[in-house]
């Protein structure tokens, strides 16, 4: 006789296991943007704190990218990709509808029983990303592979004032797996659809089926909407993601916002009043801003360079295309 629904037996708590990243071979510096558009050198500096970003080549696919950022990561968890149960792929710049990207990379690390699927919600997606893997662990145990994985330089128009210096490629990804004790937080998350055109897709797909000579859709930004939304409203965010791990600024040890602007990181910052002994992910500088992998990129920046360490507390806060949002508080691999 049925009694109901059998309850999850997951893990009791979650935390981050490993992370890894891949950037792509090619560097390009301001100075090759600013053959594109009218601006310079120490002007992208100055607004934005971007001297170079990477930009992947024709081999460098979606797939190729998150497979080598997730080794790097399934390596440091000490796990086999066979103990992998689902792959979670943070990305807009899949410019393929279906299959998810997800499915390709659980394929090439040999990850034959883990279930796969993307998550759209531009560059706040890896957060939302990492919240939805905590949940899977702790509803089903195993271990969830999260893929931060972005080429920008797909979708940007070069001669856009307002987006071509801004954007670069990569892929980061972290092992998300059981813990005894809590590695991550509760997430504070919304969406303001209201400004959902302040970044957007310049048209939809359906414009080159109807017009074969309309121009291939391109990212596009009202900068200053974005910058005023994020130094006002993402400092409230970040606060309210403390208050929810139950601890205060005092008690963090790093901040790893996405990189989209080292002038809205230092706004943030301050508004925080983060101490200054805290390290503040700025990875921007010479990446540019990766969107969904823009978080695991400055994780493993700031964990490789020794600027913090395993087991420090870190904030992360992830803003962007919505205009989405998510904030947690997690224990760094």
């Amino acid at each position: 006789m049925k009694t109901g629904i059998a309850a999850p037996a997951g893990a009791p708590h979650s935390r981050i296991l490993g992370v890894g990243a891949y950037r792509p071979r090619r560097v390009v510096d301001n100075a090759e943007i600013c053959r594109h558009i009218d601006s310079s050198d120490e002007w992208i500096r100055s607004r934005t704190g971007i001297v170079t970003r990477h930009w992947a080549g024709p081999d460098e696919t979606l797939g190729v990218m998150a497979e080598h950022a997730a080794g790097k990561a399934v390596a440091m968890a000490g796990i086999a990709p066979d103990d992998i149960t689902c792959v979670i792929a943070a990305t807009f710049t899949h410019l393929m509808q279906t299959p998810a990207v997800a499915t390709e990379i659980a394929h090439r690390i040999g990850a034959t029983r883990a279930a796969g699927f993307d998550v759209s919600a531009g560059c706040a997606g890896f957060v939302h990303a990492v919240v939805l893997a905590s949940d899977a662990v702790r509803a089903r145990g195993g271990h969830v592979l999260v893929v931060g994985v972005e080429r920008m330089s797909d979708i940007l128009d070069l001669t856009d004032r307002s987006t071509a210096f801004i954007f670069g490629d990569g892929a980061g990804a972290v092992v998300v797996g059981p813990s005894q004790t809590p590695g991550i937080g509760p997430v504070v998350w919304g969406a303001d659809g209201s400004q959902a055109d302040a970044i957007r897709q310049s048209a939809p797909w359906d414009a080159l089926r109807d017009d074969p000579g309309h121009p291939f859709p391109a990212l596009r930004q009202d900068g200053q909407r974005v910058f005023r939304w994020a130094v006002y409203e993402m400092a409230k965010v970040a606060g309210q993601a403390l208050d929810a791990a139950g601890i205060e600024a005092d008690d963090l040890d790093a901040f790893i916002p996405h990189q989209a602007n080292e002038r809205i990181i230092d706004s943030m910052t301050r508004s925080m009043g983060l101490p200054a002994r805290v390290t503040v992910a700025k990875d921007i500088v010479t990446s540019g801003n990766t969107s969904g992998a823009s978080i695991p990129l400055a994780m493993e920046t700031v964990l490789s360079s020794g600027a913090a360490v395993s087991g420090d507390t870190a904030l992360l806060l992830g803003y962007g295309s919505g205009l989405s949002y998510a904030a947690v508080v997690a224990t760094l691999p």
